[in-house]
């Protein structure tokens, strides 16, 4: 019989073979055929996640739960010891979902788009790097594990987001990338060397188990594991990396928003409930930063022009409610289940329609000659009919309209707040104004995302030139813009595929797994998530639906009026409250104020210390410069010739007689 915790080496294992393979023989014989053993690998790992989901759902107990059965020493000393051993519940089942499944279909759809590129092969092979990376991050049974993990996370989106390194903005961009989650890292290391420290252990079960007997110091340690969070999940005040990141290849961006790294935080926090569970204080700030978050991506998205920056500010909004979820549970209520829950429901809607949402702008870029500025081109419906239709299923579920996914689950996320508010005697006024803050956030994400949607597929059509020269530069010049349009943009089955497949997801997964509660139901059964008590019973509750829906259409409705009913009116508000606009635009200027406060300082003190290190580099090669002249010295005069001898001794006798002379003078 088949042992099924062996198959969770080789959800890891195929990726990871997959990027070996592709980086040793990619240059020389897979060359345009190197996307295979990535997208075969992410294939088969997504069929082996689906055994393994097969396992849990059929296992018997409180929380199921499938063990390599295979612990090996990763390191020893003395007492300190640490297993390299993974583990899955269904908690892990349901990101390796996310991750295997959304990652085959990027990797499908990066055939298409990185086609014809220099560099495909290493394209792929970081690919397959990234998600073998991801996939040991979740099934990690250990903290340190799931850092080292996270490390290689964190190098893999550093390669991509420079994948075309001969640009400087992209170069910029991945080195931005890497030092600010570093910085976030630096936080995460700490809490988990003082988890160590206070229970003796990284294995989630022992730190779990010791943390419920002796929770005293428990914030601390939470604070320090969600600067991991924050960084890699672009937090404020760590977001200012993710837009950035666009630099790199869209379906890169697509991978790196919807299924691999910024969704890191989001498990690192839900694997943790039951640490933060003991800490109110802790979850409060994780709410209120979610939440801070939410809100300032989303006012910063409503001015950009650039349709992938909308995107990445609309992740970093839609992990802020997440957050605001994760930080929404109280442990003598149960909470934590059903908030956790919540969160990790929406990362998984969000994984189908964030990814379908920049791979249909992948679409848009590549057929508008790599011009993605949404002032530049217009009315593309009839254009990209494909893209059309899937990108409003994706804009849909963002905007969190029912039935489509994103309704489901960001519904439970405005309810676990709720609960919260009420039910929390000593931050119940805060949560309540973190709801309103949810809900105001609703309505801005759907305006964003229909302004982007209206300004794209509506008004007159406009293509921009290098649409032309792009789709014609190994043709004749002379071809008419009409003869484009016949070229057809969506050919390519690799284009079609992933689209018309995610579309379907953000359409019905949400509805799928939310009216039944049946992912709230499997998720409690967690090892994360099973000791902390009931969720609270699940009602019905009209009165946020409606003001859920209600949020919603208001966004959509004030996008259509502004830039298709009266087009003009959006240039009028511009310059009514042109500071406003400006402020917005410029990303309330945080690149400019760490710039001032953080990486000037840092310039000045490098350069003082250079000057420092000069100063004592010179006298370190003066002092080992004394010796060398003094052997040369000595080998001068230590030459073997007896007249020279001669001479020195006379010149020595004469000075000395002179110096007696005068002394006697």
């Amino acid at each position: 019989m088949l042992d099924v915790g062996l198959l969770l080496w080789v959800i890891p294992a195929l990726p990871l073979a997959a990027a070996i393979l592709t980086a040793l023989f990619g240059p020389t014989l897979l060359k345009r055929h190197s996307h295979w053993p990535v997208i075969l690998a992410t294939a088969a790992s997504c069929a082996v996640t689906v055994m393994v989901l097969a396992g849990l759902l059929t296992s018997t107990g409180d929380a199921p739960e499938i063990d390599t059965g295979i612990h090996q020493k990763w390191f020893a000393a003395g007492t300190f010891n640490v297993p390299l051993a993974l583990q899955a519940d269904s908690l892990t089942g349901v990101m390796l979902i996310a991750i295997t499944f959304v990652g085959t279909l990027i990797a499908i759809f990066s055939s298409y788009y990185m086609e014809g590129e220099a560099g495909y092969p290493r394209y792929f092979a970081v690919m397959g790097l990234f998600l073998f990376s991801m996939t040991g991050l979740v099934l990690a049974n250990n903290f340190l594990l799931l850092y080292a993990f996270w490390e290689g996370v964190g190098l893999c989106s550093y390669l991509l987001i420079g994948f075309w390194f001969q640009k400087p903005a992209a170069a910029a961009a991945a080195r931005k990338a890497f030092l600010v989650t570093r910085l976030g890292d630096a936080g995460f290391i700490l809490g988990i060397i003082l988890l160590w420290r206070n229970y003796g252990s990284f294995e989630y079960k022992e730190v779990f188990l010791k943390a419920s007997q002796h929770p005293e110091g428990l914030t601390l340690a939470c604070l320090l594991l969600f600067c991991g969070a924050i960084g890699k999940s672009a937090q404020f005040p760590l977001h200012v990396w993710l837009p950035d990141a666009m630099e790199g290849p869209t379906p890169a961006s697509a991978l790196i928003h919807a299924a691999t790294m910024v969704t890191a935080g989001v498990y690192l926090l839900a694997r943790s409930a039951q640490l933060f569970m003991w800490s109110p204080t802790a979850q409060l700030v994780v709410a209120g930063i979610g939440a801070l978050t939410a809100l300032l991506a989303a006012l910063i998205a409503l001015t950009q022009h650039d349709l992938k920056r909308v995107l990445a500010y609309s992740t970093v909004s839609q992990l802020g409610y997440m957050f605001l979820g994760l930080g929404a549970g109280l442990r003598d209520k149960g909470l934590v289940v059903f908030a956790a829950g919540a969160a990790i429901f929406h990362l998984f809607t969000h994984a189908f329609f964030k990814a379908l949402l920049f791979l249909a702008a992948g679409s848009i870029m590549r057929s508008m000659g790599h011009v993605i500025d949404m002032r530049r081109f217009s009315g593309l419906r009839k254009v990209l009919p494909i893209t059309h239709w899937t990108f409003l299923c994706g804009a849909l579920a963002l905007a969190g309209l029912a039935p489509f996914s994103g309704f489901w689950s960001k519904d439970q996320i405005l309810e676990s707040v709720l609960h919260a508010g009420e039910a929390s005697a000593s931050f119940g006024t805060i949560y309540l104004a973190l709801f309103v803050i949810a809900l105001l956030t609703a309505a801005l994400t759907a305006f964003y995302t229909f302004r982007a949607y209206f300004r794209t597929f509506w008004g007159e059509k406009r293509i921009p030139e290098e649409a032309y020269h792009h789709h014609f530069e190994s043709h004749d010049e002379h071809h008419a813009p009409a003869e484009t349009e016949k070229h057809a943009f969506e050919k390519s089955f690799a284009l079609k595929l992933p689209l018309i497949v995610l579309a379907v997801g953000a359409v019905i997964v949400g509805a799928l797994l939310g009216i039944s509660h049946w992912i709230n139901a499997f998720l409690a059964k967690s090892s994360a998530l099973n000791r902390a008590g009931p969720a609270p019973e699940q009602h019905v509750n009209w009165l946020l639906i409606v003001l859920s829906t209600a949020s919603a259409l208001a966004g959509i409705g004030l996008a259509a009026w502004m830039y298709m009913l009266k087009p003009g009116i959006a240039d009028r508000i511009t310059r009514a409250v042109p500071s406003l606009q400006r402020a917005s635009s410029n990303r309330f200027y945080f690149d400019q104020i760490y710039t001032l406060v953080v990486v000037k300082p840092l310039e000045v003190l490098a350069l003082a210390l250079r000057f420092v290190d000069s100063i004592v580099g010179g006298i370190v090669d003066f002092v080992g410069l004394l010796p060398r002249f003094a052997a040369r010295f000595l080998q001068w005069i230590q030459n073997g010739l007896v007249q020279f001898y001669a001479l020195v001794m006379l010149v020595f006798v004469t000075a000395f007689l002179a110096i007696f002379l005068l002394w006697s003078k």
